[in-house]
């Protein structure tokens, strides 16, 4: 059994299960927690909200105050996306023995087709890569592409792990019908859709593809919705109800009361990062229709739940989603597949093999 730490972000802001990195960040301090490791996830929150001493939320988990983190107390600490590294290096723990990074998306040298990161933030984002390449630290990654150009740009290593995106095993019993319209049939698209100061290029692709999509489907006699936080200016109100965001367990009832969920690409083909919007909708059983480009396509032909629709194409898009509505589908065998394959505890058993051959531990049950 390992002591071990989650690090993210450093904002004053409650850890709301809102945004799918911090709901990320929770659920796999979660299973390793019940893997038997004794995991604290260090927030920054304000003192008034949080409190100055740790919080125990099971008893192998706990929220602890960031800036009160002995490094050296824990046998691992774990990073998640670039920002966790930085936030990391900011409160100097950068110097510990074990250091798991975990990276949403891998960037380039340069621009590169498919990597929705620009100018700045694209070369902020590089040079955090660098400094892990130079550490040593063990760095995950999503996908097989963006274990390829992390090699691409840095050499062979042993130190990189494959441990894509996830969802829970266990959901909660479905409530009421949240939505505002029960006259026709029901799209979702769940998930954050940018804002100006993150990937503002891909809020505006999104926003225009989903605009475009929702006066399609319209016309069908579908109304498309959006659940989750980004700019929404400028989306169609005659296209797109926008229904605001709303917690990781509320966001569940808009999936089992929906008829079909969407998926759509920030550009052109997603390069390395994948979307974890599939895993969900799965999960919940809700037959999906995604635009083809996402590493993860795989799961949604291998789900037997849904259609991949032509890159680029709304069209195609819309025309799925409408025959996706009515058909007969084996619901039972894909959350089977899901369960069997793509939840956070089959990703944890990923780092809790690597922390066992480092340390010497064998984990034992939740207490």
């Amino acid at each position: 059994m390992a002591r071990i730490v989650t690090v993210y972000t450093a904002t004053r802001r409650s850890l709301r299960l809102v945004e799918m990195s911090n709901i990320r960040w929770w659920k796999i301090s979660e299973s390793l927690a019940r893997l038997g490791h004794q995991v604290d996830i260090a927030t920054n929150e304000w003192p008034w909200l949080f409190g100055k001493r740790p919080k125990r939320l099971t008893p192998n988990l706990r929220i602890v105050p960031l800036d009160r983190v002995q490094w050296h107390d824990y046998d691992v600490v774990k990073t998640l996306f670039h920002l966790g590294y930085e936030t990391l290096c900011r409160y100097g723990g950068q110097q510990h023995s074990l250091i798991i990074s975990k990276l949403g998306s891998v960037v380039g040298p340069v621009e590169m087709p498919g990597i929705f990161f620009y100018g700045s933030t694209r070369q902020r984002l590089f040079a955090t890569q660098q400094a892990l390449a130079r550490s040593g630290h063990y760095v995950t990654v999503l996908s097989p592409a963006a274990k390829q150009l992390w090699q691409d740009c840095f050499g062979p290593t042993d130190k990189l792990l494959l441990v894509p995106g996830a969802v829970d095993a266990d959901l909660a019993v479905p409530g009421p019908d949240p939505y505002p319209d029960h006259a026709r049939a029901r799209c979702i698209f769940s998930g954050n859709i940018y804002n100006q100061q993150t990937q503002p290029e891909a809020n505006a692709v999104l926003v225009d593809k989903l605009n475009r999509l929702g006066g399609l489907l319209r016309a069908r006699g579908i109304q498309l919705y959006l659940l989750g936080p980004g700019e929404v200016r400028c989306l169609d109100p005659n296209a797109v109800v926008y229904l605001g965001t709303c917690t990781y367990e509320r966001s569940w009832d808009y999936l089992h009361h929906a008829q079909v969920g969407v998926v759509v690409t920030g550009g052109g083909v997603m390069h390395n990062n994948e979307s974890t919007k599939i895993y969900h909708y799965l999960r919940a059983g809700l037959p999906m229709v995604s635009e083809a480009g996402f590493p993860n396509d795989h799961v949604v032909r291998d789900s037997g739940l849904g259609e991949l629709a032509e890159n680029g194409s709304m069209e195609d898009l819309a025309e799925k989603v409408d025959q996706a509505r009515t058909r007969d589908w084996d619901r039972s065998a894909a959350i089977q597949y899901i369960l069997e394959n793509h939840t956070w505890d089959v990703r944890a058993a990923v780092y809790d093999r690597l922390i066992r051959e480092r340390l010497g531990t064998t984990a034992g049950p939740a207490q």
